[in-house]
């Protein structure tokens, strides 16, 4: 029988101890395998991207009790992949997306990471889009073999956008003055204290050209378009999924079930697991329940956002409207 902490701790004190040291951190269990629909040996993994794509996890604001875990998104993903790559018995990838995206670095990461699983699997991977697969969200598509956008998707926006906050007018009418040493005159550029002078605004135009550089060139390889008519869609501008199509943006239009049935005829099978990994305490029955991944909601995106933003000048692959 164990003794209650209750017990334990006044005898410790009795004893002369002066630090006590209870480790009360709940535990991350590792992801189990669900089976969510279908029969047989062979899997179909089916994964989920949603909301505000960044390398770190969420965090959150207030706490009762015992604070649950949280793993990122970018953790949770690559996880995922690399239990995924060590069962023979996943012969296809199926990733949902509901994104308007994210920073950059977290965008070209996830795209990395699928391109990597696919070189070392050598299983197709098919992407489909749920509301929004906009910017960063359909730069990670970019990294599928296949891409289905559902019927009422919204997806494109494809560009860079550097998002920064002025204050000096507020700070002026507070009365309010910040000073800045410096070691050059550039150092500070970005600040929210101050106004960006013409030549910092052509600096940071500068790496805006040179990631969307980067964004052209994933489009231009992935879907096999013509430099020019890449750079004629990659205005920011979003489209609808037969807009899509009809752009070669994506290759069809369809439900999860027309991504599952394409998925089957694509590794040679009638029947398979569609399977998903989860934590044991998550729940998820369909294949349209999302994975622990807190981003998902419109709040939570938009404090994550505001948190990035308030920490400095970034670079997003991002529908921000």
């Amino acid at each position: 029988m164990r003794t209650p902490l209750t017990v334990v701790v006044p005898l410790l004190l009795a004893a002369g101890c002066s630090l006590i040291s209870v480790d009360l951190t709940p535990r991350i269990k590792p992801l189990e395998e669900r089976t969510v629909e279908g029969h047989g040996r062979t899997k179909i993994l089916l994964t989920d991207i949603s909301g505000f794509l960044s390398e770190e996890g969420q965090s959150q604001t207030l706490v009762i009790g015992a604070p649950t875990p949280r793993v990122g998104l970018l953790v949770r993903f690559r996880e995922e992949l690399k239990k995924a790559a060590e069962d023979s018995d996943v012969k296809a990838l199926i990733v949902r997306i509901n994104s308007p995206g994210g920073t950059v670095t977290a965008s070209d990461i996830m795209f990395k990471e699928l391109q990597m699983f696919k070189r070392t699997t050598k299983v197709p991977v098919v992407a489909v889009m749920m509301d929004v697969a906009a910017s960063g969200g359909y730069y990670v598509a970019l990294g599928a073999d296949t891409i289905v956008a559902h019927p009422t998707t919204v997806t494109g926006s494809i560009g860079v956008i550097m998002v920064t906050v002025n204050a000096e007018g507020l700070m002026q009418k507070l009365g309010i003055a910040a000073g800045a040493i410096k070691s050059g005159e550039r150092k500070d550029m970005g600040s929210p204290f101050r106004a960006l002078t013409r030549e910092e605004r052509q600096i940071f135009q500068s790496v805006i050209d040179g990631l969307q550089g980067q964004f052209l060139a994933r489009l231009v390889e992935s879907r096999k378009l013509p430099m020019d008519i890449a750079k004629q869609l990659a205005d920011g501008r979003v489209f609808t999924a037969q807009q899509a199509l009809d752009l070669k943006l994506v290759d069809r239009i369809g439900y999860m079930d027309d991504a599952l049935e394409l998925t089957r005829k694509a590794i040679g099978v009638d029947q398979a697991k569609v399977v998903v990994y989860h934590r044991p305490s998550e729940y998820r029955a369909t294949y349209y329940a999302r994975s622990e991944a807190p981003a998902g909601s419109l709040d939570l995106t938009i404090s994550r956002l505001a948190s990035v933003v308030g920490s400095g000048p970034g670079f997003f692959y991002l529908w921000w409207p």
